[in-house]
């Protein structure tokens, strides 16, 4: 289905603050960009929504309805994601109730927010940095010896969480509980927003993400893109972004929060103007050479 991009009213939009006046694209997926959306309104900008993954069920549930019966067995339960938290406690909760001797572990504050919504409180996650690598560090993962783990996630993604664990000790077991994939999306407004040279910033949160972005664009949106800044939540986004040979990429704080704090930053510099409009790559395509 071809999906629209949605944006912010513009009349609606304060006229003053650290972002006024600017257009700057969400990609997280439909359904997960309000929280964003609405702290970049509150700051003076448009959100522009284009929502580069999609998130769908998996084909066959059988997996998860196995783990469901047997959660009792396992000592923690890791959910990578908060669509692993929905997606996954959606199925199990509508079966069982969670069983007080399995722990919950998992990083962002997105995924917290996640599973406070099924009324979990005591959760093992970092406060720093939202990933794997932070996770692992904390203390109630370094004694695995004899443990049993399962962790819920999206098809596919690192093996470095569940490799890590097993090498400390634990008997792993992973689920997926949903699909990612590229949504079919109209770029249009997008590259409307480029040619009148009011598109300026694009805010990514997954790897997968920018290189779905990548190709979404086009031939002509990709000269552009090359030329937007980009702001990614972690490191290993922003190497992503540099080797599709986006050159004016930042890392920021994790998170939303993250984010926001990196575009006001970057916006309230003197030589933060709009320069892809003067410097138009797509000219010469729109004039036929």
């Amino acid at each position: 289905m071809n999906e629209a991009v949605m944006m912010q009213d513009c009349q609606l939009r304060p006229q003053s603050g650290p972002l006024a006046g600017r257009h700057i694209v969400v990609t997280r997926p439909a359904g997960q960009a309000r929280q964003l959306a609405d702290a970049i309104f509150r700051e003076g900008g448009s959100a522009v929504l284009f929502p580069v993954l999609a998130i769908r069920d998996i084909d066959d549930p059988a997996g998860l309805a196995d783990i469901a019966s047997r959660l009792d067995s396992f000592d923690l339960a890791i959910f990578i994601s908060p669509n692993a938290v929905s997606k996954a406690l959606k199925s199990i909760t509508a079966r069982r109730a969670w069983p007080l001797t399995t722990r919950v572990a998992t990083m962002g504050a997105a995924s917290e927010r996640e599973l406070a919504q099924f009324g979990f409180s005591d959760i093992i996650a970092p406060k720093q940095r939202f990933d794997s690598e932070a996770l692992l560090d904390m203390p109630a993962l370094q004694d695995m010896a004899g443990k049993h783990v399962v962790i819920f996630r999206g098809d596919g993604g690192r093996e470095l969480l569940g490799d890590t664990l097993a090498a400390r000790g634990a008997t792993i077991e992973h689920v997926a509980c949903y699909r990612r994939g590229r949504p079919d999306l109209d770029a249009a407004p997008l590259l409307k927003l480029w040619a009148r040279g009011e598109l300026d910033a694009i805010t990514v949160t997954s790897s997968e993400g920018v290189r779905n972005l990548f190709d979404m664009v086009g031939s002509l949106g990709q000269s552009w893109l090359r030329k937007t800044p980009l702001f990614a939540s972690h490191q290993r986004i922003a190497l992503q972004a540099s080797r599709l040979g986006l050159e004016k990429v930042s890392t920021t704080e994790p998170g939303d929060e993250g984010l926001l704090a990196g575009l006001i930053a970057y916006f309230a510099r003197p030589e933060a103007v709009r320069s892809i409009a003067a410097d138009d790559p797509g000219s010469a395509a729109r004039d036929g050479h």
